[in-house]
This record gives structure tokens, C-alpha cells and sequence, in this order.
């Protein structure tokens, strides 16, 4: 069994674009529609996660091997050893992103971190050619 590894990091052409639109939208809003600089201000802090991300660079990934499933996501870090789980939820939000889950076999729900999880696709391939037993769920809103 080949291990099956995934990695990325916050300084991605995504984030970068992403900052970039916002910062555009809000400053028209402030040029053509005279909206209030304050107010656009506050708005924009909230993408002070993303460039936190795009500064520091933070890596996060997802390792599948014989002992497991480890994760990392800046300092954070987890594992789960292929006995404990009973299967992976694989929940799609009404933003379109996917949050993983493992659910143990006592019942308990550990999740990934988002940034830690893989596309979808590839994940859910890895995993079913490992015998681990994948559920999907859309647009639940919990769970």
C-alpha cells in the first residue's frame, strides 16, 4: 500500500487573488458609490486571516500510511490509527467547501482541519482503496 500524502501552503495564487479582488471591490464602493471609508475599512478586516496565510506562509497537509491518517496545520497536528476509525463523513457546505471528519468507532467525531483536508475526489480514492468506508453529506447545516 503506496502512502497517499497532500500538501499546501497559505501563500497560494488563490489567497493572493482573492485579498486582491476584495481590497478592488471595496475601494470602488468607496470611489463610484461614496460608501463610507469606515465602513469599508471594517470590511476589510476581514481578510486579515488571509494575510496572515499569504505572510507567514503556513504549511498544512494530510499523510495516509500504514499506521494511519496524520494531519498538520501550522503547529497544530493529529492522528488516527486505521483501527480506531470507523469511517470518514465527508460534509459539503453551502459554501461549496468540503469538511472532513473521522468518526471512531465509540462514536466520536474528530475533525480535520480544513486546510489540512485534500480535494475531495483524490481523498475519497485513497481512502476507499484503503477499505475505509466513506460517507458523503451536501449542504447539511450540522453535523
Amino acid at each position: 500500500m503506496t502512502p497517499y500524502a497532500y500538501q499546501t501552503s497559505g501563500r497560494n495564487r488563490a489567497t493572493l487573488i482573492t485579498v486582491f479582488a476584495v481590497w478592488a471591490i471595496l475601494g470602488l464602493a468607496i470611489l463610484w458609490l461614496d460608501a463610507a471609508p469606515w465602513l469599508m475599512g471594517l470590511f476589510a478586516l476581514a481578510t486579515i486571516p488571509a494575510l496572515i496565510d499569504l505572510i507567514s506562509g503556513r504549511a498544512s497537509g494530510l499523510r495516509l500510511d500504514v499506521d494511519g491518517m496524520h494531519w498538520f496545520s501550522g503547529r497544530r497536528t493529529g492522528e488516527v490509527a486505521w483501527p480506531r476509525i470507523s469511517h470518514i463523513r465527508l460534509d459539503t457546505r453551502l459554501d461549496f467547501s468540503i469538511r472532513a471528519s473521522a468518526v471512531l468507532t465509540s462514536g466520536r467525531k474528530v475533525r480535520l482541519p480544513l486546510e489540512a483536508t485534500p480535494p475531495s475526489d483524490d481523498f475519497e480514492e485513497a481512502l476507499t482503496s484503503r477499505g475505509i468506508k466513506v460517507e458523503r453529506h451536501h449542504f447539511s447545516l450540522l453535523g
